[in-house]
């Protein structure tokens, strides 16, 4: 079958039966998206900035435009295998970075630019970074954190003006000719570095191949039932793999039209109103923009829509959601979806293939097998009991290669067998749909963002009233998890809600907005194992719905 188009299959034991991967033997993303048939005058990005004037680009222009931009990163220096950091929003120049990377053979690494400094200092330094593109909103944390980067060699500053020894990213662009042979590379060559939430330590860097944003393509097709005479548009930040790789490229390989806006907060009737602007007929919806845009009444009566399908995923969705589109949007699909920054998206619903069964993570997607193994001894377990998801593809190519820089951890990702593990539980019914149960590990999952404890811990402790710092998720009816935060002080003589305000601005400013602790409880002391790590788990028990 060819990757040109994806096949169709009018049913889903068809799909799993008859699905294979068979990638290309040569395959360069940035040629996949723009060059590929007849596209090069079709709309490709409807840009809809909130402060200014819409703009359509065809994949022709973007073509043009990331070949100028690939020619200016090469005269900066950048070469094939040197990292290219990405720090824009959703904004025309955020994939135009990408394709010019790949275009030169680089390897991008998309950061959000809700990050603070630590956040931001730890993946430039950690993924070697030698430039990064920059939204003036993020600059001056780049700035501050340059010291703390030795490899980071140049700043380019989105717009025609840049201060001290930045560049301009417009004036760059401009200076060049397009029309650059792109890199002769393959399903195997490296494509980027997305980073973990680090659950037990600082976040890990994950490094794909190009393989990845077919496998990204394949799950579109899936949990969008198709993507053919569509425009997509996802609130969710570019960055996240998700919303750049399942949403913005996938649209890309199958030749559709996205929407970019970037935005500050989430508008449940602005969204609405986007959506029937633009005609959007597929959107990616994190689960706690859904439970927002529940908030609203009639949306099918007060605005004229197109909306087709919603794909959803970063947290199981509940089946109150469900009951609500089903309701509420009756010409609408939902269909939730499962992945990891490692493993790609793996598990879904379709609706056209098979009942939603509200709760249900669906079942696996073709191209994968799924196994439940004991956490303890790594053998399957019996229908209906919990176990660890374990993945197997069929084509390794289209999961991750490796943990940059920690060839252990990598290994631990893989049993002997090939079976990788996602430190997540559920079980299986006896037709196959799995069902969430929680994480493995202490991984909060808020507002469609996979938090790590550690890293919120770390902040807090770099206030110099804070002895000890312990971080859970806690139920919360809007985000699904809110990040709660149990402090011991350095002394019974302080202000609470003075210090409370001080920590929750010092987690804002060095990790990010969604990162700090909406709950914060002062302790006398914090519960520990015998090596001094904070327990968790026995926090979590405390927090237990009925027990408080």
């Amino acid at each position: 079958m060819s990757w040109q188009v994806m096949p169709e299959f009018d049913s889903y034991e068809t799909a799993r039966r008859e699905f294979e991967w068979n990638l290309p033997e040569r395959f360069n993303p940035a040629v996949d998206f723009l060059r590929k048939g007849d596209r090069a005058d079709r709309s490709a990005l409807i840009y809809d900035p909130p402060d200014g004037p819409e703009r359509t680009f065809t994949f022709g222009e973007l073509d043009e435009r990331s070949d100028r931009l690939a020619a200016a990163l090469a005269e900066l220096g950048i070469e094939a295998g040197d990292r290219v950091a990405v720090v824009v929003p959703q904004k025309p120049q955020n994939p135009l970075t990408h394709l010019a990377n790949w275009k030169l053979g680089a390897v991008s690494v998309p950061l959000t630019v809700l990050f603070g400094r630590d956040a931001i200092a730890h993946r430039l330094s950690d993924s070697g970074a030698r430039a990064v593109v920059v939204d003036p909103m993020a600059k001056e944390t780049i700035e501050a954190v340059r010291g703390e980067c030795p490899d980071l060699e140049a700043i380019i500053e989105l717009g025609d003006r840049a201060d001290g020894d930045a560049h301009a990213f417009e004036s760059l662009v401009s200076a060049q000719e397009p029309g650059i042979d792109a890199y002769d590379s393959t399903p195997e060559t490296s494509t980027a570095i997305m980073y973990t939430s680090g659950s037990t330590g600082p976040p890990k860097g994950v490094l794909h191949s190009h393989a990845l944003w077919l496998g990204r393509a394949a799950a579109a097709h899936n949990y969008f039932e198709g993507l053919r005479d569509a425009t997509v548009w996802t609130p969710a930040d570019w960055a996240w793999g998700a919303a750049l790789g399942g949403t913005l490229f996938a649209a890309w390989h199958h030749g559709q039209s996205i929407v970019g806006r970037p935005r500050g907060g989430f508008d449940p009737e602005a969204a609405f109103e986007l959506m029937q602007r633009h005609g959007v007929t597929k959107a990616f919806m994190p689960p706690t923009a859904l439970r927002m845009l529940m908030t609203v009444d009639a949306p099918a009566e007060r605005w004229d829509l197109d909306l087709e399908t919603i794909g959803s995923a970063g947290e199981p969705l509940t089946p109150e959601v469900v009951e609500w589109v089903d309701e509420r949007l009756p010409d609408v699909s939902i269909n939730e979806f499962y992945g990891q920054t490692e493993l790609n998206l793996v598990v879904g619903n379709r609706s056209s293939w098979f009942d939603t069964r509200p709760g249900s993570m669906g079942r696996p997607f073709p191209g994968y097998e799924i196994e439940l193994l004991d956490p303890e001894d790594r053998t399957p377990v019996e229908t209906g009991e919990l176990g660890e998801i374990a993945v197997k593809p069929d084509d390794e190519r289209v999961f991750f290669d490796e943990y940059w820089g920690l060839p252990e951890r990598t290994a631990k990702k893989r049993t002997d067998d090939g079976w990788f593990l996602t430190g997540d539980i559920a079980s299986v019914d006896s037709e196959g749909y799995l069902w969430f149960q929680s994480r493995a590990d202490d991984v909060i999952l808020t507002s469609g963002y996979r938090v790590g404890p550690m890293e919120v811990e770390g902040a807090l402790l770099r206030h110099p009233d804070i002895e000890q710092a312990g971080v859970i998720g806690v139920p919360d009816d809007v985000r699904g998890e809110a990040i709660k935060a149990f402090v011991q002080p350095t002394t019974d003589e302080f202000d609470p809600e003075r210090l409370r305000e001080e920590l929750r601005s010092l987690v804002r400013e060095r990790l990010a907005e969604y990162e700090y602790p909406r709950e914060i409880e002062f302790v006398d002391a914090l519960p520990q194992t015998s090596t001094g790590k904070i327990q968790r788990a026995t926090l979590r028990e405390r927090e237990r719905p009925g027990d408080r």
